[in-house]
Parts: structure tokens; C-alpha cells; sequence
């Protein structure tokens, strides 16, 4: 027998791994199962190449709960360890690792450093463990060894009569973690990080119902027989190749991703890439509306099919937070505790490689099925005009597939919208105005006023269109858009014949001043027009550039600073071509306000602004005249 101490100079590395090491106890279970796959892996590998002279065979990890002797069993079939082995690797190289590791990070060791790298993922026992043993036979020809230590530097090292090739790790649980000896926990606990480990996980037994042959007597009963609780799925799609998987595979993976959600996802994007880093992965589009929340199930972030984190801030364009799915990279550098990234260059390159790669998806299912994509847009469009505005690669690629709805439900791209346009909707000043109404039904009469003259508009009604439309201008000469509710129609696309006015100078004059003493001054500007004369008399307006910036300023960023809280300021348009134009001019004072308070909330009521008091009172004034 062997017994020593490990040669450290901090007296107290227990307590401090205990303290520093890890900021989330629960990972000392990733962390074993995660060990004893590497031995697994390595054994397989090394009986591939004809190293290691033994049978590879069907290995599995077993984890077992003992809760009466408050023991937690964590076994392997891998490659195992000799003697020399064990004093090498857990004695000297993890615990001056350990040691090396708190020297350097002390003060800051909640984040930073690597687990694996410093080979400290088996200390990670200490946190929950009084004692831990390690019973392990080696692939080679040699005898078990049986290590045990007791959060102290002391340890002992004898054989062991152990037969079976591999490891087993037996953790002592301590007094404040017993919740680790309740199934339930480490169900979840393996649920939660080795759910697609490349090694079949055994965790206790179930019960499964063997069919009755067929043409057996019909009282005979179905027998059940126990069988190995696999909680893993060790071959998860995104290992697979695209070729292999069916339309159905992808959508049973999704589920088995995410089993709260009952929805279809609208299609995915299988990433694959083994230059200049390896990454391969899934991510799926869901159904989204107009919300621009990010939802609570993200995409997973995995590294050899262990599960990290759900935080990909950085790995994945922020624009992509809202699709769900799964990232596997070996080549992502994270810190210690695994759920935050170090700053470094492959980062940027794998968030660039996926912008792009969704870039081309999208473009393909465009191109393969206009009909289904065109179908599919209001449930996509969110995340991808949030893209265009947040990733410069991804804009430039955008032009061959965002699409631009018109209240008809025909859809254009950019290209398609000015080819389609230009000869209707280009003014005087050779500028094209693209018309677009954010709300089909509080906007109806103006979209019609619009359709009358022949024009189309676009149906453009996502949080961020005012944002997206400046930067589409920006960056197109001579293109504008602007909302069917902006101005009068005329106004908005300006052509060469002018309309003349019935009333003389004067005339206006007058009657915009009778207008103005009812009118409120601080939310009305008073516009007289010489519009057709079967235009409505009064139509309210909001302009463009005030409501736009207003909107902006309201959805984050890129308005004049506090516009937000200004109150809404609108253009009352008045029709000097209108017979009620004429009759309020040749009416009586009195008459003159009656005639434009009515007419003003006709034209709020249209605009769906006549509300509570005010409208309270149009109804009963407009009930008194039917008497």
C-alpha cells in the first residue's frame, strides 16, 4: 500500500476549489461523465489504430445512486488507469493543474481559465464530496488500483482486485449536498448536460413491454422485462450528415431539443464546417410574431456533444439569438465555468461563417419554393430585418431574398418593388415613392385613396420598419418611403398638372381662419389644398419624418434625441375644392364651428382618433340631427 501526501503548497486547495473553482456546484456531475467518456473514446481510438490489443466492444457510462450508504457511483468501461498512472495524473499533473490554476486566478477564478485544459474536472468532486475513491484497471495487462483521499492533501494508493476493464469514481456525499443522492436531481442533471453524449449513459432500469408473438392465444398477457435507462441520445441529428436525414428527422429532433414546444418550426439550416475552425449544429427558424422578445428556449451551445451554455452571445449574430437549435464546436475558448466566452478571434469568424451560411439558406428556399417562403414570410421577417440593420454581411446578401408585402398580398423583392413602380410611382422630381401602410385596417381609407390613382402600397408593419426604411434610403438613390397616411395622396406623389383652387386668396384666407379658432393649435397645423373636389373635405395627416422619428426614437435608438415624448402633431388637410369648404365660408359664425368641429371628428374619426369624451359627444350631436 501507498499512502502520501499530494506535494502542494496551498495547505487549503480543497476549501478553495470548493470556493473559487466552481460557481455552480451541480457541474461536478458534467464533469465525470464527461472524463469517463474521454477514456471511452480514447480506447476506441486506440483499438482503431491496433494500439490497445483488446476488444472495444459496446461500452457504457453507468451513473448509480446509493442512498443508504450516501454514495455516488460514476463508472466507465474506458481505457482505465495503472498505478503509475493514477500517482501521474490525479496526484501530480490535475493537482498541480488545481494549484497553478488558484494561484494565478485567486482573485478572479469564478471566470476565467479552462476546466478541461488544466485537467482540473475531476477535483470538481470536492465540491459535493467528503471523500472520493477511484477503483480503475487499466486496458493494459497490469492490476486495479484503488485511490481514495479526503479533501486533504493525504491519499492512499493500494491494488485493488477489481477485474473489469475501466474506471469507477465513488463520491462520498457530503452533508450540504445530499440533494445529489435524489434521483430526481441527477436525472435532471444528466437531462440537462450529457442528454447527447457520444456514449450510451445508463441511469437505473425500466420496464419494457415485449409484443405478443404473432397468433398466440388471445389471454396471453404482454411480458415485461427490465432493461438499461439510457438517457442519452448518443448519435443526436447534428452529427449526422444532411444527406441522411429525412424532413421528419429534423422535426423530431427539434422536439427531443425542446419538449415544451408544440409548434413546427418553420425550416432549419444544418451547419456543417470543419475549415478554418470545426463547428457543426442545427439552428431552426420558429414561428415569430411581431415580438421582438428574445424567446426563453435559446440556441445550445455544446463542445463534443456536452452541453455548455445557452448564453451565445458572440458565437451566434445577435439578430440569430431568436432562432433555436444547437451549436457544437470544439475550437469555442470558454472560461472556467464554461458559460462565458473568452474574447478571441474564431469567435468573430464563426459568428461571420453562420450569418453567411444562413444567408445562403435563405436565398436556396427562395429560390427552390417562392410560394412556400412568400407564405412563411410574416412568421421570419422580424429576425431578418432586425439582421439587416444589425449585420452589415448579412444586408449585403439580403437584396436576393427579403421580400416587401403589398396590402394585395403580392410580394417583390427590392429590385422587383422599383421595376414594378418606377412608371406609376416616380413624382416630378424623378424620385420613386414607395407608398406603405403599417396597419391595413387603421389606415383603410387612405390605402384606398392610394389604389384609386392606381398606386400600390406595401404592407410594412414590424417594430423596426421606420429604422429599416432610413437605412434602405441611405443606401438607394433616389427611392422613398413614405406612409399612405403622410399627406393627401397628391402630396405624396407630386406630378406636373396642378389642380385650381374654386376660391380666391381671400377666400382661403377666411376660412382658414374660422378653421384655426376650432381647430387646436398645439396638436393641428391647418393645410388648405386645391384638391379634386370629390377628395373628402377634411383628411388628417401625420408627416412622415416627425412620425418616423418618433417611432425610431421609440423602438431604440437612431431618432432625434427625446422625441418620443413629444405629443403627436398632425396636419389637417383641408379640401378648398370641397363643397363643404364653400359652405362653411358663406355660413354664420355660429354655423361656421358647428360645421368644422363635426368635420374635424369626421376626419378623426377616421383616422381612429375620436375617442372617449370627444367621441362620446360626436355621437350624441350626430344623433341629435337625426331627430
Amino acid at each position: 500500500m501507498a499512502s502520501g501526501k499530494i506535494n502542494v503548497s496551498v495547505e487549503n486547495i480543497f476549501p478553495l476549489i470548493k470556493k473559487f473553482l466552481y460557481s455552480d456546484h451541480e457541474i461536478f456531475l458534467r464533469e465525470l461523465v464527461s472524463n469517463a467518456t474521454d477514456a471511452t473514446l480514447k480506447l476506441k481510438h486506440l483499438t482503431s489504430i491496433g494500439e490497445a490489443k483488446v476488444e472495444y466492444g459496446n461500452p457504457i457510462i453507468e451513473v448509480k445512486i446509493d442512498k443508504e450508504g450516501k454514495k455516488l457511483h460514476i463508472i466507465d468501461q474506458g481505457l482505465g488507469m495503472t498505478s503509475d498512472e493514477v500517482e501521474k495524473y490525479i496526484n501530480q499533473v490535475a493537482f498541480s493543474g488545481a494549484e497553478e490554476f488558484l494561484e494565478k486566478y485567486k482573485d478572479s477564478a469564478k471566470d476565467s481559465g479552462i476546466i478541461g485544459h488544466f485537467g482540473l474536472g475531476f477535483y470538481s468532486a470536492f465540491m459535493v464530496a467528503e471523500k472520493v475513491e477511484i477503483i480503475t484497471k487499466s486496458y493494459k495487462d497490469e492490476p486495479a488500483a484503488h485511490w481514495t483521499c479526503d479533501g486533504s492533501p493525504e491519499f492512499t494508493l493500494v491494488p485493488h482486485d477489481k477485474t473489469e476493464r475501466g474506471s469507477e469514481i465513488i463520491l462520498h456525499i457530503a452533508e450540504d449536498s445530499l440533494e445529489f443522492l435524489e434521483e430526481y436531481k441527477i436525472r435532471e442533471l444528466l437531462t440537462k448536460y450529457n442528454k447527447f453524449m457520444p456514449v450510451p449513459i445508463k441511469f437505473g432500469t425500466r420496464k419494457e413491454t415485449i409484443p405478443v408473438p404473432e397468433g398466440a392465444a388471445e389471454d396471453v398477457k404482454p411480458e415485461e422485462i427490465e432493461v438499461d435507462n439510457i438517457i442519452n441520445n448518443p448519435n443526436p441529428a447534428w452529427t449526422k450528415q444532411p444527406v441522411d436525414l429525412s424532413d421528419e428527422d429534423y422535426k423530431k429532433f427539434y422536439h427531443e431539443l425542446y419538449p415544451m414546444q408544440f409548434e413546427e418550426p418553420l425550416f432549419n439550416i444544418h451547419l456543417n464546417v470543419d475549415y478554418p475552425f470545426n463547428l457543426t449544429g442545427i439552428l431552426y427558424f420558429p414561428k415569430m410574431g411581431a415580438d421582438l422578445q428574445l424567446q426563453k428556449d435559446k440556441i445550445q451551445l455544446y463542445q463534443n456533444q456536452v452541453y455548455v451554455t445557452d448564453n451565445v452571445e458572440g458565437i451566434v449574430p445577435e439578430f440569430l439569438g431568436m432562432l433555436k437549435g444547437v451549436i457544437d464546436s470544439p475550437d469555442i475558448p470558454l472560461n472556467v465555468s464554461r458559460s462565458y466566452l473568452q474574447a478571441d478571434g474564431n469567435v468573430k469568424k464563426i459568428s461571420n461563417y453562420i450569418t453567411r451560411k444562413v444567408a445562403d439558406k435563405l436565398k436556396s428556399l427562395f429560390n427552390e419554393n417562392r410560394k412556400d417562403f412568400e407564405q412563411k414570410w410574416n412568421d421570419i421577417k422580424i429576425v431578418l430585418e432586425y439582421g439587416m440593420l444589425s449585420e452589415p454581411k448579412f444586408y449585403e446578401k439580403a437584396g436576393d431574398f427579403v421580400l416587401y408585402p403589398t396590402t394585395e398580398d403580392k410580394y417583390y423583392t427590392l429590385a422587383e418593388l422599383k421595376e414594378n413602380l418606377k412608371d406609376n410611382q416616380t413624382d416630378k422630381n424623378g424620385k420613386l415613392v414607395v407608398l406603405y401602410a403599417s396597419n391595413k385596417d387603421a389606415q383603410h381609407s387612405y390605402i384606398d385613396i392610394a389604389k384609386e390613382k392606381g398606386y400600390q402600397v406595401l404592407l410594412l408593419d414590424s417594430p423596426i420598419v421606420s429604422h429599416l426604411i432610413q437605412k434602405l434610403e441611405a443606401d438607394n438613390d433616389n427611392l422613398t418611403f413614405t406612409r399612405v397616411d403622410a399627406d393627401h395622396i397628391d402630396k405624396l406623389i407630386q406630378k406636373e398638372e396642378e389642380t385650381i383652387s374654386k376660391l380666391s386668396d381671400d377666400e382661403k384666407e377666411k376660412l382658414k381662419a374660422s378653421i384655426e379658432t376650432v381647430v387646436p393649435k398645439e396638436n393641428y397645423t391647418v393645410q388648405l389644398e386645391n384638391l379634386d373636389s370629390n377628395a373628402s373635405p377634411f383628411i388628417i395627416t401625420q408627416p412622415e419624418f416627425m412620425r418616423r422619428m418618433k417611432e425610431m426614437s421609440a423602438s431604440g435608438g437612431g431618432g432625434m434625441f427625446g422625441m418620443g415624448n413629444f405629443p403627436d402633431m398632425y396636419n389637417l388637410v383641408v379640401n378648398t375644392n370641397s363643397e363643404l369648404a364653400t359652405t362653411i365660408l358663406n355660413s354664420p359664425e355660429d354655423a361656421q364651428k358647428d360645421l368644422v368641429k363635426q368635420a374635424l371628428d369626421l376626419a378623426k374619426l377616421s383616422q381612429g382618433l375620436l375617442k372617449g369624451e370627444e367621441l362620446t359627444a360626436f355621437v350624441k350631436r350626430s344623433f341629435e340631427t337625426l331627430k
